[in-house]
């Protein structure tokens, strides 16, 4: 099994071989991201990210372990403060 291959112009520009074209759902105006990590270039469909990705970048790499009497009474008081009559 051969790996695609793409030749760069020039211009600095490539073509994406066919076969990852179709395994990545990427067409005409499609917005490619490439990222270098240890002498290699990933390259990847803007906005595919693993859900532990998105989590990290939102909250950090901690993971905060919530009890469940917090968040029972975070809830009461949500329902309190949605319901209340002024």
């Amino acid at each position: 099994m051969t790996l695609p291959q793409s030749k760069v112009t020039a211009q600095g520009q490539i073509s994406v071989p066919a076969e990852v074209r179709k395994k990545l759902g990427i067409g005409p105006g499609s917005v490619l991201e490439w990222e270098e990590h240890s002498g290699q270039v990933i390259v990847r469909k803007a906005g595919r990210y693993t859900s532990e990705e998105i989590h990290a970048a939102l909250f950090g790499k901690a993971k905060k372990q919530l009890v469940h009497s917090t968040v029972k009474e975070g809830i009461k008081q949500y329902i309190r403060k949605r319901h209340a009559r002024d």
